[in-house]
């Protein structure tokens, strides 16, 4: 499994290619945004029809996170689900998938902004969480410290071998670490942004998501 190795407050943590977080010491699993049940949510809003398979794509992708590290321990850093009635409209097939992967593991759902409210899955639902040095919670805060967040799905966009790429990626700076979006069908908010470079400090970094994570200066 290729990730890159990084230190954040004193944790050794590990970005996975798929933009979850590993934390060995804790056997700790960490990813933020899922969106479950964003095509129903957005057909129900909009009209518009997207190809219904992105809850099974990133449960998929889950399964085989929890299945390489073995994590005891799983945060899910909010947005969990696209809003509350796409939890509720998760097909029995599908809500049997998550109990599964939730079996003989600590789960926590943070809540987010798209999921404020409790929802009928099993596991903790927190608002924030503090352990050792770390703080989960959904959106980052101005005074944040050893915090670790999701909710800007941050993107970066780098140039190589002549062409331009765009990558979901983490934000790393002494005081945060932002989480990409781990669902499929999330967008995403390049590191450019005006928000993002003012919450994340001058000498902040980006490790970018793919079959090999690279870290990079954070592009301002």
């Amino acid at each position: 499994m290729n990730c890159h190795n990084f230190s954040f407050c004193d944790a050794a943590l590990k970005a996975m290619p798929s933009g979850a977080l590993w934390w060995p010491a804790e056997e700790l699993l960490c990813v933020s945004d899922l969106h479950l049940g964003k095509s129903e949510r957005v057909a129900r809003r909009s009209g518009q029809s997207l190809p219904p398979y992105e809850t099974r794509d990133t449960l998929t992708r889950l399964g085989s996170d929890l299945d390489a590290t073995n994590a005891r321990k799983v945060i899910c850093l909010g947005d969990s689900f696209d809003d509350l009635t796409a939890a509720q409209s998760l097909s029995e097939d599908e809500r049997l998938w998550i109990a599964r992967l939730q079996a003989g593991r600590h789960w926590i759902w943070i809540e987010g902004n798209h999921d404020p409210g409790p929802v009928e899955f099993a596991g903790e639902h927190l608002q924030q969480l503090t352990l050792q040095s770390l703080t989960f919670r959904h959106i980052a805060e101005t005074c944040g410290q050893g915090e670790v967040s999701g909710h800007y799905h941050p993107k970066v966009r780098v140039a190589t071998r002549g062409r331009l790429i765009s990558r979901p990626a983490f934000l790393v700076d002494a005081a945060r670490l932002i989480l990409p979006a781990y669902g499929t069908y999330t967008g995403g908010l390049t590191s450019d942004a005006a928000r993002l470079s003012q919450i994340m400090q001058p000498k902040a970094l980006a490790i970018l998501t793919g079959p090999r994570p690279t870290c990079v200066p954070m592009p301002r």
